[in-house]
């Protein structure tokens, strides 16, 4: 049986991993939550350990170095990123985008990219909206988890809006209905429309 002491002290280290790894997404811009960890369990002297932190325990500890360390520019940094969301969003009107990621959440940085779906009979037919709105985009692939052991490949496009990294996945018309898990807790992704995204803005208005 594991000792008291012992118990505590692998806390102590799994915490100690979430905050390396929330500092170097703030400082470095991993965006492989998997890969901060290991750099941080590297950081700390436990290249080896297989006591590495949740993902929501990083996300939880990220939340907090903002608060402590970017109290001021982090949320203004996040109202932009919402602002560019809300306009991409706005653009895709007719393929219902819903925003997601750390630009919802909260925790996103001046590294993060600003995460859509989007849904259509097919992919084609928003490349080839982008393509006649003369929108510059490169094409690729994400692989989703729907339930426990249900992995999906979905496409993706890659674009600018103005210094704004926007990423969309491609879902087909029934996508609404499902989210993915996500990669924080394995719960469905929280998707927010544009009604929301502009309530989110508003609220930093009125409590800036």
């Amino acid at each position: 049986m594991m000792s008291v002491r012992h118990s505590t002290r692998d806390r102590q280290m799994r915490q100690r991993i979430a905050q390396e790894a929330a500092r170097l997404i703030v400082s470095e811009g991993i965006r492989d939550y998997l890969v901060a960890k290991r750099k941080a369990a590297v950081r700390l002297g436990a290249p080896d350990t297989q006591n590495l932190p949740r993902n929501i325990e990083v996300e939880a500890e990220l939340a907090a170095y903002q608060r402590l360390f970017l109290e001021q520019e982090q949320p203004l940094h996040l109202q932009a990123l919402r602002m560019a969301a809300a306009e991409a969003m706005r653009f895709f009107e007719r393929y219902d985008a819903r925003l997601t990621g750390s630009v919802l959440s909260g925790t996103a940085s001046e590294h993060s990219d600003i995460n859509l779906h989007l849904f259509a009979e097919s992919p084609e037919e928003i490349t080839l909206f982008l393509m006649e709105s003369q929108v510059p985009f490169e094409e690729s692939q994400r692989r989703l988890r729907l339930n426990q052991d249900d992995y999906e490949i979905y496409p993706a496009i890659r674009f600018l809006a103005g210094e704004m990294q926007i990423e969309a996945v491609i879902f087909p018309l029934n996508g609404l209905r499902q989210a993915p898990r996500s990669p924080l807790d394995g719960k469905p992704m929280s998707r927010a429309s544009l009604r929301r995204v502009e309530e989110l803005l508003y609220e930093m208005d009125v409590t800036a």
